[in-house]
């Protein structure tokens, strides 16, 4: 038999291990899902009681049933897709076997591009857009950091740009592609040149301010070994200012994330690039009895990819930075 003496002692500890979970699982896990169940419930109540003028705007219960409406369009397509690529390759070994000199060629589908290829060509142009600022915005940030005199001069531009809308810088954006960007055979289609750029151009300034600040934030002891060091400025740059600063970049490079998605989406709608932004612009013009539905798919599915890359790039900012022991959210 068990010895309660021993026994208590081992329920009390499983008891308190027990609280300790439930209170570090109650506020990640049940609090989230309690919001987003009276979320949906307000958002299903509040959808029956609006009319537009395609009908009574969609619920929650109509946008899952589109969502499966557009998974199976992308399955239809793609196996459309199949089916063509499949008959090249049977009518090419015909060829060869005739004649095995012949000249075999594959030409590309030219269908219709699905919701989800439609995603995935919005995540590789805001991609870009946030590389290609961030390789300029850092180093500026930097810089400008660094040396006061620089920044007194580089801050009027930055703050003078900085709420320019996309809308504005479209139009300036296109017509310098248009000029610049001529090529019969072009590597990348001048609708997706010209979004990524206006993302570029809109994502640039978070990083930089961001940068900036946490640069000429960096702590006067760390400066101090630095010069005993007699570190290079190369060296300074990549052993001394890069850690401290770490924290404020990634919440540049953050927020820049966050203003290129917003942003990538009206670009795309203007410059008929082939992502979302298209997807919801020609929803829209389409005036079906399911556009709305379809739209509000888009609109779910653009906030949950805007978290998923503010997780990923939380989850970068823990990977590289030197405190792990950081509270970083």
């Amino acid at each position: 038999m068990s010895n309660p003496a021993v026994a208590q002692p081992i329920q009390d500890t499983l008891n308190s291990a027990r609280r300790v979970a439930f209170k570090r699982w109650l506020p990640n896990l049940l609090l989230p899902l309690i919001g987003t169940l009276v979320f949906l419930l307000f958002w299903q109540l509040a959808a029956g009681s609006i009319n537009t003028s395609l009908g009574a705007f969609p619920g929650p219960s109509q946008v899952a049933t589109q969502f499966v409406s557009l998974v199976d369009e992308h399955q239809r397509e793609q196996a459309k897709a199949d089916a063509f690529y499949q008959r090249q390759e049977q009518r090419n070994a015909e060829k060869l076997a005739s004649d095995p000199a012949a000249q075999v060629s594959i030409r590309p589908y030219t269908g219709k591009p699905t919701f989800f290829k439609q995603i995935f060509t919005s995540l590789y142009t805001v991609m870009t857009g946030f590389v290609l600022a961030s390789l300029v915005a850092i180093p500026l940030g930097i810089i400008c950091g660094l040396s006061k005199p620089i920044y007194n001069a580089i801050n009027p531009l930055i703050q003078v740009f900085k709420p320019v809308s996309p809308l504005a810088w479209l139009p300036l954006v296109t017509m310098v592609v248009s000029a610049v960007y001529s090529s019969s055979d072009p590597l990348f289609a001048k609708s997706f040149v010209t979004s990524a750029i206006t993302v570029a151009l809109c994502c640039l300034w978070p990083t930089v301010i961001n940068t900036t600040v946490g640069v000429a934030s960096l702590d006067q002891d760390l400066q101090n070994v630095s010069r005993v060091l007699s570190l290079s400025p190369l060296s300074h740059v990549r052993r001394i200012v890069l850690p401290a600063a770490i924290p404020m970049i990634f919440t540049g490079l953050r927020l820049s994330l966050a203003t290129g998605w917003m942003v990538l989406i009206a670009a795309e709608m203007l410059a008929q690039n082939p992502g979302l932004g298209k997807f919801i612009w020609d929803e829209f013009q389409n005036g079906s009895s399911n556009s709305l539905g379809r739209i509000m798919v888009a609109v779910v599915v653009i906030g949950l990819i805007g978290f998923a890359l503010d997780r990923l790039m939380l989850a970068l900012q823990r990977r590289v930075s030197w405190d792990k022991n950081a509270d970083l959210r």
